[in-house]
């Protein structure tokens, strides 16, 4: 982003998602009084934990939890009343996760987050266009959110489909073929490599280390990553395992 051009971009972008938030909720006949800073509802405690507010802490909490949850020791942290109710008048994720819409994939669960932890977009193989891109620059342009995942994952369907497609010249039927359109760059990239074992799955894994690097470099978001507010991480998600693999921008 040009910050000569645009100086308060992401002031008035905030600015307006507030006042877009307030018009839709006016309609309300009765609404709660806004929370002191750090209070919670009925004097519960905000948090157990404190909100990670770097891309090292965030990323160290995602992991950690994705640890428990490869081992079975899970906390479910966050997911209760006194949660929602903490939560409902203002949300604050740490982390941004786009993903695949696979069932077997839900973020909240395979890193044992709790409610408002995360903002989570899933498309096909995760696909990336204008709407897509938008959503997952929201919380670090409007809130500050120090990290963005992009996580793939094991025999992704979207994927297989959309190498078999352009690998044979036939178009997916439907919407689907804009899927594999999307995902063209990361199968041209597989090709280019040659001698996979598995394409498929080396596809998978371009897929999300072309996105991450998108992300990372595009107008809105590189000036964050290069002020050290921000990181991008590509990652790989086990089926077997369940095991999350970073796959590159972790940081230090």
């Amino acid at each position: 982003m040009d910050s000569a051009a645009h100086p308060d971009r992401r002031a008035m972008l905030a600015g307006g998602l507030v006042v877009a938030t307030a018009a839709l909720t006016g309609c309300s006949s009765k609404r709660a009084a806004p929370l002191p800073a750090g209070a919670s509802p009925q004097g519960r405690a905000a948090s157990p934990q404190a909100r990670p507010t770097t891309p090292a802490a965030a990323f160290a909490r995602l992991m950690a939890g994705n640890q428990r949850w490869v081992s079975g020791n899970l906390q479910h942290p966050d997911r209760d009343p006194s949660r929602r109710e903490f939560v409902a008048e203002k949300q604050q994720p740490f982390g941004s996760v786009l993903s695949c819409i696979d069932s077997r994939v839900p973020p909240e669960l395979l890193f044992d987050t709790g409610l408002g932890d995360l903002y989570v977009m899933r498309t096909g193989g995760e696909a990336v266009g204008p709407v897509v891109t938008g959503s997952v620059e929201y919380g670090p342009m409007t809130s500050g959110t120090p990290l963005i995942v992009v996580l793939g994952h094991q025999r992704c369907g979207a994927v297989e489909a959309s190498y078999n497609s352009l690998r044979d010249g036939k178009p997916l039927p439907g919407n689907l073929e804009a899927i594999a359109r999307a995902l063209r760059p990361a199968y041209e990239e597989t090709v280019r490599q040659g001698g996979a074992a598995d394409p498929v799955d080396t596809m998978a894994r371009n897929q999300v280390t072309l996105t991450a690097a998108a992300l990372r470099t595009n107008q809105d978001l590189s000036p964050l990553v290069k002020k050290g507010t921000l990181a991008v991480i590509g990652a790989y998600y086990s089926l077997d395992t369940g095991k999350v693999e970073v796959l590159s921008g972790a940081p230090s």
